[in-house]
């Protein structure tokens, strides 16, 4: 499978290429600034096309089967200018126009509902705390989700909790359409593998997945 990456320099993005690559996909990381991305590897292309380029973002994608997004805003001033929102605008019309139909794209568990089963704390606590804390950032991933709800693409958009650095378990729960109720903490190696499992599941296409320990 040839797999495109954005965000590939991210927490998450660069476990999303380094499995990829030990899975044998062929990658492309589509990136700012190529030496950031430390990854080297014969079934790496790495390009520096500039997502608001839309000839340079479609040359960027043509001829893969599928792709990732892991992008996040760095700072809130780019949650508040739609950062994110506005680049999958573009992602999305360049997939769209190349043929590439299978997207997987990173959220977050706060942009959507309280999950049933969620304890006392979660619902009361846990969920409306940190959704208040960090309103500007799900605000524009609320804006991403919609913008890839409204394409044509086979897509999942994942909805972590809180991600960590630490090393995966290659064990963690999943919630086709909803959040995972009182899971509060997932390592971004953990979510890299999820999300690349999902491009071979049918069951979650056009589907949100909840995914934590």
């Amino acid at each position: 499978m040839k797999v495109v990456v954005f965000g590939a320099t991210g927490g998450t993005g660069h476990h999303v290429v380094r499995q990829a690559l030990e899975q044998g996909c062929a990658v492309t990381a589509v990136v700012r600034d190529p030496a950031r991305l430390a990854v080297r590897h014969p079934g790496l292309t790495v390009s520096a096309a500039a997502l608001a380029d839309p000839a340079a973002l479609r040359d960027a994608v043509a001829g893969h089967d599928a792709a990732v997004s892991a992008l996040g805003a760095n700072t809130l001033g780019q949650a508040r200018a739609g950062v994110v929102s506005s680049l999958i605008r573009e992602i999305v019309a360049a997939l769209d126009a190349c043929g590439v139909r299978r997207l997987v794209a990173v959220s977050a568990a706060p942009v959507g509902d309280v999950p049933d089963g969620e304890s006392f704390a979660g619902r009361r606590l846990v969920y409306p705390l940190v959704s208040a804390v960090f309103r500007t950032v799900y605000s524009d991933l609320a804006a991403m989700e919609r913008r890839i709800r409204d394409s044509p693409l086979d897509w999942t958009i994942a909805r972590p909790p809180r991600l960590t650095g630490g090393p995966g378990r290659g064990r963690y729960r999943q919630e086709t359409g909803a959040n995972v109720a009182n899971g509060r903490v997932l390592a971004r190696a953990d979510l890299a593998h999820a999300a690349l499992g999902w491009l071979h599941d049918p069951a979650t296409v056009r589907q949100v997945v909840g995914v934590a320990y």
